[in-house]
């Protein structure tokens, strides 16, 4: 599908598109064994959006099948390393070739603007691709030091059968990140989309084979967590399970590996993440700018969002000022609308839960600005930016991931209670200070408990850097080299001479 015309509209196309909806298994499309299937609803409008395959258990065994017979053929597993880049690369051009129709899928889905599933979203799912299979010619084993008579070697060998959890915040981002180390070391994997984000991550099948990555080397199950995402983790032929989602959700899958094969579980559950201004920050305009996209961009639907404002009482007026004075240009629009921001909260549900946390800062005496309401047009789930003042960080919206729009704010004195207030949470995903001070800065990314410090800025991200948090935020990272360690074995073999 080409960008649209500049007569037709992206309202126009979304009429026209052909929504995917079943499963992708063993290189077919089909429903599911027993006909289970569930609705989504257009986020933006509160009107059914397509009727869903459900995979239950049958289908998860059919697809755990396939990949693991996929596997013991050695067809992906043990084919040379140039061919799965060959191949990889293939599937990174027919991402980009079929990238506004992926990005429309995301954006019916999640109620994400478009504007931004085109330029961000859709782009960096091929180009994450497109790194892990360059990586694969680079990729060197080791030589462990020994005496003359012995060879002792270090490999990496693909860990088996890998499912995939990925949840509907970033649904090609964030499978982009799991499928694309998998895949590259000659895992089998399976993906299984959110319930809220089916579409993009289905099409991704058709895609995938087409590259030609081999039936039942990639598939995709989708279907309601409590139903596909608990039948993968308690499956005893799943070796690996990778997941992005909640705390709570993440604590389940520990709980299905040791009850059924001790399968490697890798988790990235989400944070509070604190920014921290100090008195020495004169940027206070560059400050307020970054603050305010990385709690109201993507609808403050953001695992790392920064959304508690750590701010040294002597310039908290007026940075507050500043980040207030900014929260008018995230009016929520509909997410066809190439100009909109800020488009609709993932659901109905979500929002009210969102808007629950606002009552409660209210009924514990903080203040608080914006957060209201949108009844849009179009109807669907819209809300305004919110600001909360007059907090402490033992207060529930402080403390608990809201994953909403709303910015918590707390003041400090001083860098050493600034820490403390910042490490004094059960999440360390990422962190910032703002500072002109460099002993500041330097102090600050090593005492702050997170798994990214940025100084002086919010949100900055390559491929090529590890993503994940301390604490129960969860295990392992995303991106980088290092994401292989989750979907590989180290194996040692000692050879005497």
């Amino acid at each position: 599908m080409a960008s649209t015309a500049p007569e037709t509209t992206w309202h126009d196309v979304a009429r026209g598109v052909a929504l995917p909806t079943e499963a992708f298994i063993d290189g077919a499309y089909g429903p599911s064994i027993d006909g289970a299937t569930f609705t989504r609803t257009n986020p933006a409008t509160g009107e059914t959006l397509a009727t869903i395959t459900e995979c239950t258990s049958g289908d998860v065994d059919r697809a755990v099948s396939a990949a693991a017979r996929r596997f013991a053929s050695g067809e992906w597993r043990d084919a040379d390393p140039s061919e799965r880049k060959r191949v990889l690369l293939r599937f990174a051009e027919l991402i980009r070739e079929h990238s506004a129709e992926l990005a429309l899928l995301e954006t019916l889905d999640t109620g994400k603007p478009i504007g931004q599933t085109t330029t961000v979203d859709a782009p960096a799912c091929a180009a994450t691709i497109q790194w892990y299979a360059e990586t694969l010619d680079k990729l060197y084993d080791e030589v462990a030091p020994s005496g003359k008579g012995s060879v002792i070697t270090i490999r990496r060998e693909p860990v088996g059968v890998v499912a995939a959890v990925v949840p509907w915040n970033f649904p090609l981002i964030i499978t982009s990140w799991k499928i694309g180390p998998a895949l590259a070391a000659g895992n089998s994997v399976i993906l299984k989309p959110a319930e809220e984000s089916s579409l993009a991550g289905i099409r991704l099948g058709a895609l995938a084979a087409e590259a030609g990555i081999p039936a039942g080397a990639f598939q995709v199950v989708p279907g309601r967590g409590h139903v596909t995402g608990e039948a993968l983790g308690l499956h005893d032929r799943v070796d690996a399970i990778a997941f992005t989602g909640s705390t709570e959700i993440g604590k389940r899958f520990l709980n299905y590996a040791g009850d059924s094969n001790m399968k490697r579980v890798a988790l990235e559950c989400g944070g509070k993440s604190p920014q921290i201004v100090t008195r020495d920050c004169a940027d206070l305009d560059g400050a307020a700018e970054a603050i305010a996209w990385s709690i109201w961009y993507n609808q403050g639907e953001t695992c790392h969002a920064g959304s508690r404002l750590l701010v040294d009482s002597a310039v908290r007026d007026v940075l507050l000022q500043k980040v207030q004075a900014r929260m008018a240009t995230f009016e929520p629009g509909h997410p066809l609308d190439p100009d909109t921001v800020m488009g609709a909260m993932i659901g109905a549900d979500h929002l009210d839960r969102v808007q629950g946390y606002l009552d409660s800062a209210r009924s514990e005496g903080a203040s608080v600005h914006g957060g209201d309401r949108v009844e849009h047009e179009s109807g669907g789930a819209y809300m305004r930016p919110a600001v909360i003042t007059g907090m402490t960080n033992d207060m529930r919206a402080a403390r608990e991931e809201i994953f909403g729009p709303v910015l918590s704010v707390i003041e400090f004195d001083g860098l050493d209670e600034a820490i403390g207030i910042a490490n004094d949470t059960h999440y360390g995903l990422a962190a910032s200070i703002w500072t002109d001070r460099i002993s500041d800065a330097h102090r600050a990314a090593g005492e702050l408990r997170a798994g990214t410090v940025w100084i002086n800025c919010y949100d900055q991200a390559a491929v090529a850097t590890p993503f994940g948090g301390y604490k129960q935020s969860g295990i392992g990272r995303d991106r980088s080299l290092h994401a292989f360690d989750k979907y590989t074995e180290i194996k040692t073999t000692w050879l005497e001479l």
